[in-house]
């Protein structure tokens, strides 16, 4: 999951969190309004009863004494005035019947959902009624019940809940949507960072990071930066002791090739002296003649194989002839050696002539080592070489190697061999890169080495 994502989900609960701590607040906040009301009023009640007796009494200049209070004349529109809406007042006087004043329930707003008072009700229960006894003179005058009228009280609670609910909902939504565009905002280096790092893993170490304006993303991106200018410093480092591997192993090969050719050349070139001497001086003697033809035979076969292994040992001829020429000569080495019919086909373009010699030397060494993996793993009909030179842009040469011997390139990616390990060292070497893929009727190799502008690897 990505990281704006998880914020912006963790940035909602928590807002639905508040929210539901905010709406549990009002919905007590409510509760305790209306019991307040219904306090309230019970007290202002009172109040208004007693101050009907004493005004009745004046009136009456104290006639009435054994009717404490005047019935008819308690619950009044005035009376009602006092009332809290929603809420009921029942009084009683002594040996008579009670009677209840509410006040208006309309004015509170429409009914409440039922699934609202089904919740509100097992949550905070009913109101309980408040009782407070009227007394007059010492003398109990029946007691005064103040309670909220149940459907009255969930009217106003919903009222008062969902007004201020719907607002805070905005509220809530437009900080989310805020706070979530704010934190996307904030993330935006992240990006930056991620692109640089893939940069790196393709193997682009040149690449280096900004200054941001947080503190943290300035951390990393100057932890990536060092961590880049490391591997750069690494792998040039790397590709410079490859490069002088390669140089010691192009010396031992010379000096190899130069004992064998000295040492064996001759000694072989003197086998063969010495048989056919001998054939010659023995003709009354077949067997001995018969041996010395085998001999010349066996060094025939020593001395072709000698001629091969100098073929692959030497790159001498690369100085002296050049890459286009040595290639060339490579390819016609091939098809002149091949038991199999194998047509080995080269195509070259652009200055490869320009080239440093050490690039000279590890493209033709590839070239070789392709010619032979094809020859050996597979039974191609034909082997197609390309080698072309880019000088516009960014300099470059490009080498492809492609035969229709069959093959399963994902399995020679995995499991290769020397060859292929050595091709891969070569082209490290050089800053270059190794591609393997599947070709219509085999296996497609192919390889890229960035130039300068004087021809070398960079």
């Amino acid at each position: 999951m990505r990281l704006l994502t998880l914020l912006i989900i963790r940035l909602m609960a928590a807002v639905l969190l508040c929210l539901s701590v905010a709406i549990a607040c009002l919905v007590w906040d409510a509760h305790r309004s209306i019991e307040g009301d219904v306090t309230a009023t019970a007290t202002r009640v009172n109040q208004r009863l007693q101050a009907l007796y004493w005004q009745h009494m004046v009136w009456h200049n104290g006639i009435s004494r054994g009717s404490l209070v005047p019935l008819p004349d308690w619950d009044t529109v005035e009376t009602q005035s006092i009332i809290s809406p929603g809420v009921c007042v029942t009084f009683a006087l002594p040996g008579g019947d009670p009677r209840k004043l509410c006040s208006q329930v309309e004015a509170l707003g429409p009914p409440a959902p039922a699934w609202f008072a089904r919740l509100y009700l097992a949550t905070l229960g009913v109101y309980p009624p408040v009782v407070r006894p009227l007394s007059i003179h010492n003398e109990s005058a029946g007691p005064i019940v103040t309670a909220a009228d149940q459907e009255a009280a969930l009217r106003r609670a919903w009222k008062e809940i969902s007004t201020v609910v719907d607002i805070a909902i905005m509220l809530a939504g437009g900080i989310a949507i805020l706070a979530a565009a704010m934190i996307g905002h904030a993330l935006l280096p992240a990006r930056s960072i991620i692109g640089a790092l893939q940069e790196i893993e393709e193997g682009h170490l040149g690449q280096r990071l900004g200054k941001f304006k947080s503190t943290e993303f300035n951390h990393i991106a100057n932890a990536v930066n060092r961590l880049a200018a490391t591997l750069k410093q690494t792998n040039q480092e790397r590709m410079a002791l490859t490069a002088r591997l390669f140089q010691v192993q192009e010396e031992e090969r010379r000096s190899l090739a130069r004992d064998l050719h000295d040492e064996f050349g001759q000694a072989l070139a003197a086998t063969r002296a010495l048989a056919t001497v001998i054939e010659a001086s023995a003709p009354d003697r077949p067997n001995i003649a018969r041996d010395a033809r085998a001999i010349a035979a066996t060094q025939e076969r020593l001395m072709g194989t000698l001629r091969t292994t100098l073929i692959r040992l030497r790159s001498q001829s690369i100085e002296e002839l050049g890459l286009e020429a040595s290639l060339r000569q490579l390819i016609t080495d091939f098809n002149a050696q091949s038991k199999t019919g194998t047509i080995f086909r080269l195509q070259m373009t652009g200055r490869l002539a320009g080239l440093q010699k050490r690039v000279a030397v590890d493209l033709y060494r590839i070239v070789q080592e392709c010619l032979t993996n094809a020859s050996k793993h597979g039974r191609p009909t034909e082997v197609r070489v390309r080698l072309d030179h880019h000088g516009f842009g960014e300099p470059h040469v490009t080498l492809s190697v492609e035969d229709d011997g069959g093959g399963d390139s994902r399995h020679l990616s995995t499991t290769a061999g020397h060859g292929i390990l050595g091709i891969r060292e070569r082209l490290a070497g050089l800053g270059g890169s190794l591609q393997i893929a599947d070709a219509p009727k085999g296996i497609l190799i192919s390889a890229r080495v960035p130039l300068d502008s004087e021809g070398a690897a960079t």
